[in-house]
């Protein structure tokens, strides 16, 4: 470990205000970026939970010292126990309650959220590290979470891009219009292994739609294999999911 952060180790009034700051602020930069795309949780929300972590573990350790120091006589007289470890667990639990909340299911059947709430559960751990001052740590899960939000996405996409297996969603007219579509998907020298069809609903002026999972034969850029499905005439939404 690194010699110079034994001081901020302890549980002094800089250590504290240097902790709750780093928290703040690595919180808050890794906030930013979900915010940038539009995200439920963003830059406040990532920056009270970092906060919050880190001022649990600084109130365990604080307790602690407390029940161990000035209040050890009357902790010892009515048999006090504590267990630091247990605080910190409890926001690991909590914080998935939080994370549920940024998780839907988008009406083209589509699970968004899940980055964001594993970015929060992520967010929570770097904090609970901070309140513990184990800055090296911390400064290392930092730039690899950050790593992860910024830079990873556009490696994701390319992955994803290339990859042979395809969810496209699907509006259309009528349900007469499914025959047409599974024939055109499959001109597109693909395999279908799942349909998952919704009917629309008049009252509301719902169209059907249908989400088809399909398999490529062969690569293919996907924008190519929705644009030949597109060209059916009764389609008026298509996307890939």
């Amino acid at each position: 470990m690194i010699v110079f952060f034994d001081y901020f180790r302890q549980c002094n009034l800089p250590a504290v205000a240097l902790r709750l700051v780093l928290a703040m602020l690595f919180g808050g930069m890794l906030g930013i970026e979900r915010a940038k795309k539009g995200r439920a949780a963003g830059f406040r929300t990532y920056m009270f939970v970092c906060m919050g972590a880190a001022l649990t573990v600084l109130l365990s350790q604080y307790e602690s010292m407390m029940l161990y120091g000035p209040w050890n006589s009357v902790a010892q007289e009515v048999g006090i126990r504590t267990d630091v470890s247990r605080f910190g667990a409890q926001v690991i639990n909590g914080i998935g309650f939080l994370g549920a909340g940024t998780i839907i299911v988008t009406g083209k059947q589509e699970v968004k959220g899940l980055t964001t709430a594993a970015g929060l559960w992520a967010s929570a751990c770097m904090g609970l590290a901070i309140g513990a001052g184990f800055y090296e740590c911390v400064i290392l899960a930092f730039l690899l979470i950050f790593l992860c939000i910024r830079f990873l996405p556009s490696l994701e996409s390319a992955i994803v891009e290339r990859a042979r297996n395809m969810n496209i969603y699907v509006e259309f007219t009528s349900l007469d219009d499914v025959g047409a579509i599974i024939s055109q998907i499959k001109a597109q020298d693909a395999q279908i292994y799942d349909v998952d069809i919704t009917r629309g609903k008049e009252q509301y002026a719902q169209r059907p739609s249908a989400v088809f999972s399909i398999r490529l034969n062969q690569r293919r850029a996907h924008e190519q294999v929705l644009t030949a499905i597109s060209e059916l005439e009764n389609i008026t939404v298509i996307d890939e999911v």
